[in-house]
């Protein structure tokens, strides 16, 4: 153990940056506290624009290397980082779950996995990643996927570690180099990553990790005129932000914000299905960009839908997320649960009603919440509320569910509950979204393309649409003779 060493839960976790493939320290620190029982997990370094300066001219001086680097080693080092990752899911889920309150549970079965995956996914796709040569008058076209450069990749707090490595083990792929951002209120499994990496094999400096709030270290690394990537995930006002830091230099972005994704229930659904579905919608204590928390169902079946999904809701257990039986933790800060309870409290005063929860519990856990007799125009109904609060408006027919579905400005993701397939093929197609499901949540495969719409994001990553935003794309053409060699 060093003086830079914690230990949560006994896993060691070094709180200094990963710099170049070194440990350094800032001179100021800030507190990180877990969610579970506000106590403090340890010190952390809090980078400035020199660690960001630092970090990026590591990434720059490391690229050319890295780049160059076969197609196949680069495939076997993620496939390494795959395997560090799985020889340490139960660290990784404890320290997580510690981190940002998360159920462990789910970590260790789902979400540390999917980490895993992610490196994996990426490492054979790119062994696969081609197009197909083409004819124009007998020119022969050769699309090819160029390294871009350092890329800066600024994670969120509600699932730090998967969101991070679904955007570092692409950029890597792709023969990039990165420097990390992981969010101020969940840093930890980051600096773990980084460890992961080195003892997997990856070179010095491909893999940075600078620690520290956005608005001292945020505007040095997306203004960089050496960063050739930003790829974002959070609140559109920071977005905004980071796209006029980005613009000086015209760098490339990738932004994916936030959600108010609706679920639309019609009368013939699977009534226990739908209910099921929106259930679902507090998991991770409503924590999810994705998470429908507009709950749109037909008139007719609205208030059986109501009495059995508050009977079905009302029987969640809230409380230590380290405990098997829990179903929601905590909120992550106590910032974000005075959020939380600012918009249902501004709601309730308006005249929306609140069928369950409606008020905040012990610590900084939030009653699982449903509210009714909300305007679509009010603001618990058009702005992302980022906690376990749903609300529920109904609507007599398939146009009214689409237009209310589609009134807002964001445009991530929707859910459709049908028994018709023709209704559901013709509701999906009018519907504004990155992704819908239909009666179904949360499926989701790396090789589908994923953002938003409207003001949930710019941009699309996934599969080769990854690739496509990571690399610099080259169209080569050949004339049919003209060498001076015949071989």
């Amino acid at each position: 153990m060093t003086a830079h060493t914690i230990t949560v839960a006994g896993v060691a976790v070094d709180t200094r940056h990963w710099i170049g493939g070194e440990r350094v320290a800032s001179t100021e620190t800030f507190t990180n506290a877990s969610p579970i029982d506000s106590s403090v997990l340890g010190e952390i370094s809090r980078g400035t624009a020199t660690e960001a300066a630092a970090a990026v001219a590591a990434a720059r001086d490391a690229f050319p290397a890295w780049a160059a680097t076969a197609r196949a080693e680069r495939a076997r080092i993620l496939s390494a980082i795959a395997d560090g990752v799985e020889k340490r899911i139960e660290e990784l889920a404890i320290v997580e779950t510690m981190d940002n309150g998360a159920l462990l549970r789910s970590h260790r079965r789902g979400v540390m996995p999917r980490v895993a995956h992610n490196f994996r996914f990426f490492a054979d796709w790119l062994l696969k990643l081609d197009h197909e040569d083409f004819e124009t008058r007998g020119h022969t076209n050769h699309v090819s996927w160029d390294p871009a450069g350092p890329c800066v990749l600024i994670t969120p707090w509600n699932a730090p570690l998967m969101l991070a490595t679904w955007k570092v083990a692409p950029a890597l792929a792709a023969g990039d180099t990165v420097v990390l951002k992981p969010a101020e209120w969940s840093p930890l499994t980051a600096s773990l990553l980084a460890d992961i990496a080195a003892e997997a094999g990856l070179p010095a400096g491909v893999l940075n990790v600078v620690q520290g709030y956005g608005s001292e270290i945020g505007d040095a690394l997306t203004s960089h005129p050496d960063v050739r990537r930003i790829s974002f995930t959070g609140s559109v006002p920071t977005a905004r932000r980071i796209a006029a830091s980005a613009a000086e230099n015209l760098t490339p972005l990738s932004l994916e914000l936030g959600g108010k994704s609706p679920l639309l229930v019609f009368a013939d659904a699977d009534l226990d299905l739908a209910v099921d579905l929106a259930v679902e919608q507090y998991d991770n204590a409503g924590q999810v960009c994705l998470a429908a928390t507009r709950l749109l169902v037909e008139e007719s079946i609205a208030e059986e839908f109501t009495r059995r999904f508050a009977e079905k809701a009302t029987a969640l257990v809230q409380g230590d997320p380290r405990d098997e039986t829990t179903d929601i933790g905590p909120n992550i800060h106590p910032r974000q649960l005075e959020k939380i309870d600012g918009f249902v409290q501004r709601a309730l005063a308006a005249g929306a009603r609140a069928i369950m929860g409606g008020h905040p519990n012990q610590g900084q856990y939030y009653a699982p919440t449903l509210l009714t007799y909300v305007a679509q125009d009010s603001e618990i109904v058009q702005e992302e509320v980022f906690g376990p609060v749903l609300t529920l408006q109904t609507f007599t027919s398939e146009e009214e569910a689409v237009r209310l579905a589609n009134d807002t400005r964001f445009g991530l993701a929707a859910t459709v509950a049908t028994g018709d397939r023709e209704r559901a093929e013709r509701v999906t197609a009018g519907l504004v979204a990155g992704t819908v499901w239909v009666n179904c949540f949360f499926v989701r495969d790396l090789q589908a393309p994923f953002g938003g719409s409207r003001q949930s994001g710019v941009g699309r990553e996934g599969g080769t649409w990854s690739f496509d935003f990571y690399c610099d794309l080259k169209n080569t053409v050949t004339a049919p003779n003209g060498w001076n060699n015949h071989g």
